[in-house]
């Protein structure tokens, strides 16, 4: 797998896919005859002139080094945006109006705090850059006021700091990637157990800075309630933070790094609870008749404390176009509302939970499948981001948006912003197919996680903006958040100063303008 994602695709660039005939099918079947929409050709995509002075970027070198500071065409595209669908269709069309001026690769946390005392004093703007996988804008500065943008990418610090295994943690640095953090962990006998679709590319810092959640968060929780302990680089100086597990000492300000996303400082080092690497884990498949029944059965298990590592659950749509399993669209699913759980651990502890968990489900009408369709989605968990390139390739828009409320208003935020995305694609003329899913959950509530699909119109990225602001105003009408764990970035900003209110932005911006008064740390993203 290559450390580099491709330029205006999803991923490893040795992995790029073209969609399965049956796909295909469906597709004509439901939007009609293909009309490709292929990207242009790298060499033809041009980029803003370099802002930053010659006396600027030799400062920076001998900062970090000749080798570590680039200025050319292909790392500044590479470090152009984020992963959403709109920062893919602007590269896909030749547009790279948002690249940094340059890409800058310290190697520890002293030369992060160098360059950023550097570029506040120079108001230089700062886009933190772990793997690149932001969906919601979250890598992308604003200039106004400012001289340049520099992305400072953590990529050199991926290193395990330290093992506490009496106290089950550890301090990674933040530009451990996902597999770089298990393989490090591993060879402790541990395990972090966070596994998000971004994981293969996304990185310590990031889960951090965004409050990432990950697929086995049912049974591990989130990442923010991991962090023990952070370590940032600020324009007033290195900021530490987490001296115990627990404190009475005031606020808990590790809080306020965790999801700042960069806005406040760079996370360069994380402390993190992390737990025994499991001997066994098993997933299986459960068929609900309606997606209602199957939340009903989620919600049962989380709040009588028996629920698996892993538990997700599709709605009939997404059941039936088995897009739980993308090897298989377009096949025959068997109706219903799909079930995945997984179960982690010692042989003895995985029998008896699939036991345990077992006659629950089953005493709530689920209808047990095997284990085989349960593997096979494990098998395959990362590959969904490829098959929106694919998709996009055949002029079809694809994008998710997710969101989180309490159980007894679940029903009316799926149906509403179901609603709001199906009115406002289809009064463009493009009637989409919007599926959903239920993949983290918690004693009060759970997630809602909706993928869209429909035919682009000549203007896709205003297709799309229309349709998640009329999402984005169902969920925050309907009471849920505007976003469970793909973070604020600048795409969610208006409806984030709505969700916490006059007081809560105030204090942001009071606490931005403490901590960075040149505003230069990834400013347009956050703060309202």
């Amino acid at each position: 797998m290559s450390d580099r994602m491709h330029w205006s695709r999803w991923g490893d660039p040795a992995r790029t896919t073209t969609l399965p005939a049956n796909a295909l099918a469906m597709l004509e079947l439901a939007f009609g005859p293909p009309a490709p929409r292929p990207a242009v050709d790298q060499q033809t995509v041009q980029l803003p002139a370099v802002g930053l002075p010659d006396d600027v970027l030799d400062a920076l070198r001998d900062a970090i080094g000749v080798e570590h500071v680039d200025a050319g065409v292909e790392p500044r595209l590479l470090h152009t945006g984020g992963k959403s669908t709109p920062d893919l269709l602007a590269l896909r069309g030749g547009d790279a109006a948002a690249a940094p001026d340059a890409v800058l690769r310290p190697a520890d946390h002293d030369e992060v705090q160098a360059l950023v005392s550097f570029c506040s004093e120079r108001r230089i703007a700062v886009v933190p850059y772990g793997g690149g996988t932001s969906v919601v804008g979250g890598l992308t500065a604003s200039r106004d006021g400012l001289v340049a943008v520099v992305a400072i990418d953590l990529g050199r610090l991926d290193r395990l700091v330290d093992v506490d295994e009496v106290s089950s943690t550890a301090v990674l640095q933040a530009g451990v990637s996902g597999p770089r953090a298990e393989e490090l962990l591993g060879e402790h006998g541990m395990t972090l157990g966070h596994f998000p679709q971004s994981f293969e590319f996304a990185t310590v810092g990031g889960f951090a800075a965004t409050r990432s959640s990950g697929q086995s968060s049912s049974g591990y929780g989130r990442f923010d309630t991991m962090v023990v302990g952070l370590k940032v680089a600020t324009p007033l100086g290195t900021w530490e933070l987490g001296v115990a597990p627990a404190s009475a000492a005031g606020p808990d300000l590790r809080q306020l790094v965790l999801g700042s996303e960069g806005t406040l400082g760079i996370v360069t080092e994380v402390r993190l609870a992390v737990r025994t690497k499991p001997a066994t884990a098993v997933y299986e498949t459960w068929r609900f008749p309606t997606f209602v029944d199957g939340a009903t059965a989620m919600r049962t298990l989380t709040q009588d404390g028996i629920n698996p590592t892993v538990l997700r659950l599709s709605d009939e749509t997404e059941t039936s176009l088995n897009l739980a399993k993308p090897e298989s669209i377009g096949a025959d699913s068997g109706g219903g509302a799909l079930m995945v759980c997984g179960y982690e651990g010692t042989d003895g502890r995985v029998e008896r939970m699939r036991r345990e968990v077992g006659e629950v489900l089953q005493g709530l009408g689920g209808t047990p499948l095997g284990a085989e369709d349960g593997e096979q989605w494990a098998e395959g968990r990362f590959d969904a981001p490829y098959l929106r390139d694919a998709l996009l390739d055949e002029g079809v828009l694809v994008e998710t948006l997710e969101t989180a409320t309490f159980w007894g208003d679940l029903d009316r935020l799926y149906a509403e912003v179901k609603a709001a995305l199906e009115g406002a694609l289809s009064a463009q003329g493009t009637n989409p197919i919007v599926l959903c899913h239920i993949s983290h959950v918690y004693r009060t509530g759970a997630s809602l996680y909706f993928t869209v699909a429909c035919r682009e119109t000549d203007d896709p990225r205003a297709q799309w903006y229309a349709a998640k602001q009329a999402a984005s105003d169902a969920i925050v009408a309907a009471g849920g958040t505007i976003t469970h764990h793909h973070a604020v970035g600048r795409d969610h900003r208006p409806w984030y100063a709505e969700e916490i209110g006059p007081i809560g932005t105030d204090v942001l911006r009071a606490v931005k303008r403490s901590v960075d008064p040149a505003g230069v740390l990834n400013p347009g993203v956050l703060i309202p």
